[in-house]
């Protein structure tokens, strides 16, 4: 139990930078962090504004704007470009799931699941769910890690969980 209510206790919430607000849609939660003005850009160069500003429930792993920086170089200014929209969209569709999945379900997920846990994401992918060093982290399908830095965010239309790096669908 003290093992488990630890890895809650590091899977906390840091998120002092994002003005967090029950009302306000997984965009507007996003627009209104300084931490995700390229997540924002991106959501609306593959006109996905609507989409995730739509009932829901979602669960969006936000990469931050230092973890489009980690991308090679001038990976993001292609993506953005509109003939590279369906490409876009189906990387951002990799950060979402469908459903409501806060911190705590997502280590018991890990705990049940013998140390890891498979998310089925928006886009089609598979996202896996670890713990590593007391953090979760996801292996997107190309075999890149995330770390999750912030969790359970809230939106009227689900959870945001904040990621250091962007995950890549094959």
């Amino acid at each position: 139990m003290k093992i488990k209510n630890l890895l809650l206790a590091t899977f906390a919430v840091v998120a002092s930078t994002i003005t967090v607000n029950a009302q306000k849609t997984i965009v507007d939660v996003a627009v209104g962090s300084k931490d995700h003005t390229t997540l924002v850009a991106a959501v609306k160069a593959a006109d996905l504004v609507a989409t995730l500003q739509s009932a829901g429930p979602f669960t969006v792993f936000a990469p931050v704007n230092a973890a489009f920086g980690k991308l090679p170089a001038g990976t993001v200014e292609y993506l953005l470009k509109p003939e590279n929209k369906a490409t876009l969209a189906k990387i951002l569709t990799y950060h979402v799931v469908a459903g409501s999945y806060n911190a705590a379900a997502v280590v018991k997920a890990i705990t049940d699941g013998g140390g890891s846990f498979t998310i089925k994401t928006v886009s089609g992918g598979n996202l896996v769910a670890s713990i590593k060093g007391g953090k979760v982290i996801l292996t997107d399908e190309k075999g890149g890690v995330a770390t999750v830095v912030a969790t359970d965010l809230a939106a009227s239309n689900g959870l945001i969980h904040v990621l250091d790096a962007v995950v890549l669908p094959k």
